[in-house]
């Protein structure tokens, strides 16, 4: 099953996002759920969120994921959506 995260960080949440991103990216790749990630941008080019693709079991495997996320942990998001997904091209 695929899932779209989509997590919007906390306004001025920058510095927390960088300080927490090595551990994130380690996160990403520690096991096999992950098929893509990537940080949202503002206008500016600033790093303001995170969009995840997902393939898990099911939306219990999703959202164990995304609470485990050192990002989530951290309290960096302000939001986030667990969307099931369809891919159609790539």
């Amino acid at each position: 099953m695929l899932i779209a995260l989509i997590a919007r960080d906390k306004p001025g949440a920058l510095s927390l996002r960088q300080e927490n991103r090595p551990l994130h990216v380690e996160y990403l790749k520690s096991g096999p759920a992950v098929q893509q990630a990537g940080p949202l941008l503002d206008g500016a080019g600033q790093m303001c969120g995170s969009l995840i693709v997902l393939d898990v079991a099911d939306m219990a495997e999703a959202e164990a994921w995304a609470a485990n996320d050192p990002y989530a942990r951290a309290g960096l998001f302000e939001k986030v959506e667990l969307i099931p997904w369809n891919r159609v091209i790539g």
